[in-house]
């Protein structure tokens, strides 16, 4: 798909409204009573961190959010060839073959657009996903070229006014041209060139187990190239040549690096579950869409389902699981939701309308598709039934809005969504900016106090009696246990519901963070509000977004961060020590690691400020860290607390931060001793 460009104006707000026990107004005038909430903490299951991901995200964004898994795709990237570092832009862009800027092309391989992209990756800490081609063409050279030269193929309807030669393939009456020579742009390439590609990034990075790249996407869209790529490739993708082209570049994935993940078929919405790309090709001409040609020879078998078989049988035939993920993408196709501005009043409420497409059985959608999509719940069963343990992923989804607290509201129920129905991993098309509203509904999940505060890891039971008006999305953080809740109103008007909250005692006092158009350059927070054992009542601000951090009962809240994903095994500490140590190698790489830090107050006396210091042992250089403030002096290093996790409780209280690292060495020379305000501490 195409990048988006813009910042859309923002429209007038309302105000901030508090959250507590009883009725509560924060607008002149009583609110509306709202729809009853409910959580029930004994149904629970994971939420996968990767439904958080993104496509071309700003560095700091990707900082900010602690983005998990950073996709490089789209329709320029099923031609990339990374030895020069050159790109053809498809249909996008007049076919053309464009090279990417690049400070030094003399190195290439080395330093190319997908290396820098890895590299960006690993200083956020966030997973990679690469697209590598199984067209079997990719950009002949480093230089701008066309596929429909003007000078040799003709007037065209358009061409790039900035390369008047390059033209859209279109004669001036709309016929399209044919007969083109591929290689105008384009050189063959097979399995061997990803091998390539695999072993130049493993080089660089290590394996997909060691730090190096973890994902890899089967090409974008394989059942539109006779549309976005039918410069090389004119006719649509059928059954068998899908699967043949999945077996042999799939195998050649896990033949470079057993350890990487990979996505397919990576296709573009619903249809692509329904019809090879063949018979869009085919029935988009004659409207065999009743009894398209390519399926029948398929014993009538829809692709989604055929694909998942072939898959499965792969496996079974050669012992290689060549499919970790069924991706498929979505974008609204009701009328102005996609678009990037919020549109009016109508459109604004058909696009919170037609999130229920992700889920809802009982949602037609408003669109040629005219039927129920529940795409989440339909991949899931398609895998469960033809191929089970493949994980589901939608590697683009866009919503549009980004500039409005309309898109944000979409983007917020999206999000729970994604985590209530469980979603394996799912990356926005593409990144908002770093300001944009859409922006700040990912806070809302993953940033919400600008400390790292973020929804739980764990999802929990949460249901509306109306969720077109109010949408509520519960879990709980492992971290300190707290439950979070996320509740959108996406109404015009404040309205005033219950939240009931089963299988919880005592009564405790909730942290309050809100979004909305009363002031979309920034999160409010607003006053801590006590909850009772069983719930509480809640005033929500018309178009808002609410997150509210509950503690366990009877504790004061503690917004710590998730932790740190992957954890060492908690070390028994000698009986004498007042603290304990987890040090954890999250990450490595060449010349650089990701590592993290959990100390444990074992003391009978609460900790009130602490600093944990340790000497590394290996030429390490901390560059950056969160949750804590380093400070580094030769060896020596010392990490102190935040304004909000300064307080370790006595018999167990603990704080967690990671952190960023050069070195010299191998990030395995670990630290042997560490402190805690001077004390000396068991260690892992």
């Amino acid at each position: 798909m195409r990048h988006r460009k813009a910042l859309l104006s923002a429209t007038a707000g309302v105000l901030v409204a508090g959250l507590g026990l009883g009725h509560l107004t924060g607008l002149a005038g009583a609110a509306v009573t709202g729809p009853a909430l409910s959580v029930d903490l004994t149904d629970q299951h994971a939420i996968s961190p990767d439904i958080y991901g993104m496509n071309f995200a700003d560095e700091s964004l990707a900082r900010d959010l602690r983005l998990p898994v950073h996709r490089w795709g789209g329709n320029a990237t099923t031609r990339y060839n990374f030895r020069n570092d050159t790109t053809n832009r498809a249909s996008d862009w007049y076919f053309e073959n464009i090279p990417n800027d690049n400070p030094s092309p003399g190195d290439l391989p080395d330093g190319s657009d997908t290396d820098r992209f890895v590299e960006r990756n690993k200083a956020t800490g966030t997973q990679t996903i690469l697209t590598v081609p199984l067209s079997g063409w990719v950009a002949k050279e480093r230089a701008k070229a066309c596929g429909f030269s003007v000078a040799k193929y003709g007037e065209q309807q358009s061409v790039d006014p900035w390369a008047t030669d390059c033209g859209d393939g279109k004669k001036p009456d709309g016929t399209l041209i044919t007969g083109n020579d591929p290689k105008d742009t384009s050189v063959e390439v097979g399995p061997q060139y990803v091998k390539d590609w695999i072993a130049h990034l493993k080089g660089r990075y290590g394996s997909a187990t060691t730090g190096g790249v973890k994902y890899y996407n089967l090409d974008n869209e394989p059942d539109l190239w006779h549309s976005t790529h039918r410069d090389v490739r004119p006719t649509g993708l059928g059954y068998d040549e899908l699967r043949d082209r999945t077996y042999e570049y799939a195998a050649a994935i896990k033949e470079a690096d057993p350890g990487a993940k990979t996505l397919g078929p990576v296709g573009w919405g619903l249809n692509s579950i329904f019809y090879s790309g063949l018979d869009q090709d085919t029935c988009s001409r004659t409207g065999c869409w009743n009894n398209p040609p390519d399926r029948a020879a398929h014993g009538g078998v829809q692709l989604g389902p055929w694909y998942l078989q072939q898959m499965r049988a792969y496996e079974q035939e050669h012992g290689t699981r060549i499919l970790d993920y069924f991706d498929i993408h979505i974008y609204p196709q009701q009328a102005g939701v996609h678009n990037q501005d919020a549109g009016d009043a109508a459109t604004q409420e058909r696009r919170l309308r037609s999130t229920r497409q992700l889920w809802d059985p009982a949602y037609v959608d408003e669109s040629w598709i005219n039927q129920p999509v529940r795409m989440i719940p339909r991949m899931r069963e398609l895998t469960d039934q033809h191929y089970p343990g493949t994980k589901v992923a939608i590697t683009e989804y866009s919503w549009g809005a980004y500039g409005h607290i309309n898109g944000a509201l979409a983007q917020a129920d999206i999000l729970g969504i994604f985590g209530r129905e469980r979603l394996d991993l799912a990356t926005l098309w593409t990144a908002p900016e770093p300001t944009e509203p859409v922006a700040h509904a990912f806070r809302m999940y993953r940033n919400y106090d600008g400390e790292g505060g973020a929804f739980g890891e764990t999802s929990v039971r949460a249901a509306s009696a109306d969720q077109d008006k109010l949408a509520v999305y519960a879990a709980e953080r492992a971290s300190d246990e707290a439950l979070t809740l996320v509740v959108v109103n996406k109404t015009g008007e404040e309205l005033t519901s219950d939240v009931a909250i089963a299988g919880r005692t005592g009564s405790s006092t909730a942290q309050v963070y809100r979004y909305s158009a009363a002031d979309l350059t920034a999160i409010q927070r607003a006053a801590d509000q006590p909850v009772g054992a069983d719930g509480f009542t809640g005033t929500f601000p018309a178009n808002s977004i609410t997150t509210v951090v509950i503690p366990p009962g009877g504790t004061d809240p503690d917004p710590t961060p998730t932790p740190t994903p992957t954890a060492t095994p908690t070390i028994t500490p000698t009986p004498s020590a007042s603290c304990s140590v987890t040090y954890t190698v999250v990450n490595q790489w060449q010349g650089g690691f990701q590592g993290g830090v959990k100390i444990t107050n074992l003391g009978t006396t609460p900790v009130s400020g602490w600093k944990v210091g340790w000497t590394f042992a290996g030429g390490q250089r901390i560059t950056q860290s969160w949750n804590g403030t380093h400070a580094q002096n030769g060896a020596a290093v010392t990490v102190t607390n935040t304004s909000w996790n300064g307080t370790l409780a006595a018999g167990g209280g603990s704080a967690e931060f990671g952190f960023l690292s050069s070195l010299t060495g191998t990030a395995n020379d670990r630290p042997t001793a560490f402190t805690l305000n001077g004390t000396p501490c068991s260690t892992a």
